[in-house]
């Protein structure tokens, strides 16, 4: 069980290698780090001058050991954003100890602050330890819908059509 040693902050300008590490480190896991082309501009760019992510990171004994990337979507039907997590991760050695927990708690926390109606995210399905943790959180999953991605060539070319 997760004891005082470990806390949560809001990502800060220095930690943008960090957060490309954990990045890099979450494709490891996901089997995807041939497709991490993001840089540290990238992430400076986006996180810190655009504000057009937030990043929390969780720290245990001062060391960072997970993050988690999110940000605002929009309910056209409850007429109300919501909080979409990108990316959460933990790394391997503290996996177990209710890091996961209390990375959701804080997020949940953060929504409601915000007056956001929903908390989403992906998981791949293959990924039943997961899938299992959500559940007993008691996260509904999406069955029904599918998620659709254009990007590269087909974004480029549909963009150019008109």
């Amino acid at each position: 069980m997760v004891d005082d040693r470990f806390s949560i902050r809001f990502a800060e300008p220095n930690d943008v290698t960090l957060i490309l590490e954990l990045i890099k480190e979450l494709a490891v896991y996901e089997k995807m780090l041939d497709e991490v082309v993001a840089t540290e501009d990238d992430i400076r760019e986006n996180v810190f001058e655009k504000k057009r992510v937030e990043v929390i990171i969780g720290e245990y004994d001062s060391e960072a050991v997970a993050f988690a990337l999110f940000f605002s979507n929009f309910s056209t039907f409850l007429g109300k954003p919501g909080l979409y997590l990108e990316d959460l991760y933990i790394k391997p050695e503290m996996r177990g100890k209710g890091l996961g927990k209390k990375l959701f708690t804080f997020l949940a926390k953060l929504t409601q602050e915000r007056d956001f109606k929903r908390l989403e995210w992906m998981c791949l399905d293959w990924n039943e330890s997961s899938i299992g943790f959500y559940k007993k959180m008691g996260a509904v999953p999406m069955n029904e819908w599918t998620t659709y991605r254009m990007q590269d060539e087909a974004l480029e070319e549909l963009a150019n059509h008109y």
